[in-house]
C-alpha cells in the first residue's frame, strides 16, 4: 500500500447556521411543551417558576462559555468524554461512557421520544389518556426512523435539523404572540401576588432545576461533533452564545403566555400544555399545537441522535468500547455501528420508562458529570496556562457552575433520600469495576475480533482517523 491511500475521515460539514440549529433545535425539544407544569407544580409559584426558568438559563450560558474554551483547547469530538479523558484520566472518562452510552443518552433519547408520541397520540384521545402500550409504540417507531435517516445521510440529518429547528421557532412564536396579546388586553390577573405560596426547600429547589434544566439539555452537544464543525475556534463559540441566548429569550416569554392564559391551577392539572394552551387561545385550531409540539420533540430526537452516535463513536476510537463502534461506513461517511448501537439500548430503556423518573436520574447523572468535566478546565488553567486559547472564560465562571453542579447533586438526596438515587450512583461507580477485568487487562479479546470482522463485512465500515 503507498502512502496516498485516502484515509477515512468524517467531513467538516457543519457551518454557523448548522452549528445554531443543532444546539437551539435540540435545546428546544420536548422540554418546554412538558415541564413547565413540573416547575410551577415543584416550586408554588408563578413568579418563583419565571425565576428558575432564568436561572437556568443563566446557568447554561456560564456553562457553555467553559465548554467553547475547552472545545478549542481540546479539538476532538467526544464533548464531556473527551474532556475528562485528558484531564481527569482513563478511569474517569470510562465511567462516564459506561453511564453515558447505557443510560443517559438512551434515557435521553427515551425521555423526547415519549414525549413526542404523547402528542402525536393526543388529538385522538381528548377526553382520556392515551393508552401507555401505544405511545411506547409511537415512541419506538420515531426511534428507529430517525435512527436510519442518521446511518444513511449526515447532509439530509442536518437538513431535518434545520427544517424542525424553523418549525419549532414559529410554534414559540405563535404561543409567544397569543400570549402578548392577552396581556394588551389586560388579562395580568395571574401575575398579581406571583411570589405567594413559594417552596424555599432544598429538594423543591434541585427537583424544580432538574425539570427546567431538562428543557435546555443539548446547550453541549456541539463540543460532541467539533471534529466536523467548520473553523471550530470561531464558529463554536459564536453558535453557543447565539443559540442560548435565542433559547433562553423563547423560554422566558412562553413561560409568561402559559401563565397569561391560564391560571396556575390549571397549568399544574395539565398533561400538554401546549395543548391546553391551544384550546383555549385558538379554539377550533388548538390541535395545531399538538402537532407544533410533536414536530419540536422529533426534531430534539434527530438532534440528540446525531451528537450521540459520535460519543460512542470516540470512547470506542480511544480503545474504551469495541472498535467496530469506531468504525464509520465507507461510502456514506457515518459512524453507522455506534448509531445502531445507542438505538437498541434507546428501545431498552423505553419498555419500563416513565418520563418524570427519566428526566429527574438522567438530570442527576448529567450534572455530576458536567461537574467534572468544568473542575479538568480549572485543573488546565491552573497547571497549563501555556496551551494556545483562542477562546477564554474568566476562571471564577467555570467554579461558580461547578458549585451549583454540587447543589443540584446533592439537594435531592440531602433533603428527600430515595433509593433510586443510590441505584444511579452505584451504576456510575460500577464503570470503575468494568474498567479493571475488560478495558486495562483487556480480557476476552479473540472473541470481539471475529465478531468485529463479521460484523465490518456486514455494515460495509472502516476504522475511521481523528479530523484534526
Amino acid at each position: 500500500m503507498d502512502d496516498k491511500t485516502e484515509k477515512l475521515n468524517l467531513k467538516r460539514e457543519v457551518g454557523l447556521v448548522g452549528a445554531i440549529s443543532l444546539i437551539a433545535g435540540t435545546m428546544i425539544g420536548s422540554g418546554i411543551f412538558m415541564s413547565p407544569q413540573t416547575v410551577l407544580f415543584t416550586i408554588g409559584s408563578p413568579g418563583a417558576s419565571l425565576v428558575v426558568w432564568a436561572c437556568c438559563g443563566l446557568l447554561v450560558i456560564m456553562a457553555s462559555f467553559c465548554y467553547a474554551e475547552l472545545g478549542t483547547v481540546i479539538r476532538e469530538s467526544g464533548g464531556e468524554y473527551i474532556y475528562i479523558l485528558k484531564t481527569s484520566g482513563p478511569v474517569v472518562a470510562f465511567m462516564l461512557i459506561f453511564s453515558s452510552v447505557l443510560f443517559v443518552r438512551p434515557a435521553g433519547v427515551a425521555g423526547i421520544s415519549l414525549s413526542f408520541a404523547q402528542y402525536v397520540v393526543a388529538p385522538f384521545y381528548t377526553d382520556c389518556p392515551p393508552p401507555v402500550l401505544l405511545v411506547k409504540c409511537v415512541a419506538a417507531i420515531s426511534i428507529l426512523v430517525l435512527a436510519t435517516v442518521n446511518c444513511l445521510n449526515v447532509r439530509f440529518s442536518m437538513s431535518i435539523q434545520v427544517f424542525f429547528m424553523v418549525a419549532k421557532v414559529l410554534a414559540l412564536a405563535v404561543i409567544i404572540i397569543g400570549g402578548l396579546v392577552m396581556i394588551i388586553r389586560g388579562h395580568t390577573e395571574n401575575f398579581e401576588n406571583s411570589f405567594e405560596n413559594t417552596n424555599l426547600g432544598i429538594n423543591p429547589i434541585g427537583i424544580a432545576f432538574y425539570q427546567g434544566l431538562w428543557s435546555y439539555d443539548g446547550w453541549n452537544n456541539l463540543n460532541y461533533v467539533t471534529e466536523e464543525l467548520k473553523r471550530p475556534e470561531v464558529n463554536l463559540p459564536r453558535a453557543v452564545v447565539i443559540a442560548i441566548s435565542l433559547v433562553t429569550g423563547l423560554y422566558l416569554l412562553v413561560n409568561v403566555s402559559y401563565l397569561t392564559v391560564m391560571t396556575p391551577k390549571e397549568l399544574m392539572s395539565s398533561s400538554a400544555v401546549a395543548v391546553t394552551w391551544g384550546n383555549k387561545v385558538l379554539g377550533s385550531w388548538g390541535w395545531i399545537m399538538s402537532v407544533a409540539a410533536a414536530l419540536s420533540a422529533f426534531g430534539s430526537l434527530n438532534g440528540t441522535f446525531f451528537s450521540g452516535g459520535r460519543v460512542c463513536f470516540v470512547a470506542a476510537r480511544e480503545g474504551h468500547l469495541p472498535d467496530i463502534l469506531a468504525m464509520a461506513h465507507v461510502r456514506r461517511l457515518t459512524p453507522s455501528p455506534a448509531l445502531i448501537f445507542t438505538t437498541v439500548v434507546s428501545l431498552l430503556v423505553l419498555i419500563p420508562g416513565d418520563f418524570q423518573n427519566i428526566v429527574n436520574f438522567f438530570s442527576f447523572t448529567a450534572w455530576f458529570f458536567y461537574g467534572i468535566t468544568l473542575s479538568g478546565l480549572v485543573y488546565l488553567k491552573i497547571k497549563k496556562p501555556e496551551l494556545p486559547r483562542p477562546y477564554k472564560v474568566p476562571i471564577i465562571i467555570p467554579i461558580l457552575v461547578i458549585i451549583v453542579a454540587i447543589f443540584l447533586v446533592l439537594a435531592p438526596i440531602i433533603d428527600n433520600p430515595q433509593i433510586e438515587y443510590l441505584y444511579v450512583s452505584l451504576f456510575i461507580l460500577s464503570g470503575a469495576i468494568v474498567y479493571i477485568p475488560f478495558i486495562h487487562y483487556k480480557l476476552c479479546p479473540g472473541l470481539l475480533t471475529k465478531l468485529t470482522v463479521f460484523l465490518q463485512l456486514f455494515l460495509e465500515v472502516a476504522p475511521a482517523e481523528k479530523n484534526l
